[in-house]
């Protein structure tokens, strides 16, 4: 009886003792300070390549540290990837960036900049087909808004080749923006939309797209942002170029 009453004590002793070892071992563990992935601000160059040179640094979460996305790079078997971070890659591609043809101070000769006149032809000359419109006018805004590239994604969230916000690209029915076939015939008829609401004013219907109809209806005309002004100025003379080159 005593034996079986001291295997007892010891048991609750060594129960006890367990017990105030994990409590503190907990205590320690919750104190450690939390390993954050660290985020990472890119340095934007024109021509929007970055070299190993321009890698971004680790930064505090800030509405700046919102513009970097998406990196693409092409690893050593030739295989294009992308990456949330800057890659190790010699040379890689930032895919975020704003509107293409928003930018007021670009020094890009909008007159002589490269065409992308062959690019998704079918894609564009069905939607354009669909809704009724110039397969260049759709070509022009593509080219303003994203340069053709089609995993492009602003910082305010407008994705994909005609840069569909979330809610539009719901709206025009769009499941997923980053395919061509989606985003062209989505941005299509969200542009077909707009020229029907003011009665197929193009300058009007190029701002709304930009800026939102909301604003241009509140402004009666093109809203007096110098972002919209230089984007429906740079798809008129976009236009004009596809529709030369035919």
């Amino acid at each position: 009886m005593k034996f079986v009453r001291r295997s007892l004590s010891l048991l609750l002793q060594f129960s006890l003792l367990s017990l105030l070892l994990f409590n503190a071992w907990t205590m320690a563990w919750a104190q450690q300070p939390s390993k954050e992935k660290p985020r990472y601000k890119a340095s934007y160059s024109k021509h929007g390549i970055l070299n190993n040179s321009d890698a971004p640094v680790a930064v505090n979460n800030t509405t700046d540290d919102l513009k970097v996305k998406v990196y693409q790079y092409t690893q050593n078997n030739g295989v294009m990837a992308f990456s949330d971070h800057a890659p190790n890659a010699k040379d890689f591609t930032v895919l975020m960036y704003d509107c293409y043809a928003c930018q007021v101070d670009s020094k890009l000769d909008w007159q002589k900049i490269p065409l992308f006149s062959a690019d998704y032809d079918e894609l564009i000359g069905r939607a354009a087909k669909n809704h009724q419109l110039d397969p260049a006018l759709i070509r022009a805004v593509i080219h303003a808004e994203s340069a053709f590239n089609v995993f492009a994604l602003s910082r305010t969230g407008a994705m994909g080749l005609m840069q569909l916000m979330p809610e539009t690209a719901k709206a025009m029915g769009v499941k997923d923006p980053y395919r061509p076939d989606q985003n062209i015939e989505g941005g299509a008829r969200y542009l077909a939309k707009l020229l029907a609401r003011f009665d197929g004013d193009l300058d009007l219907a190029c701002a709304a797209y930009n800026a939102g109809p909301t604003r241009v209806a509140q402004y009666q005309g093109i809203p007096p942002y110098p972002e919209t002004q230089a984007y429906v100025k740079r798809v008129k003379i976009l236009l004009k170029r596809y529709q030369q080159a035919g």
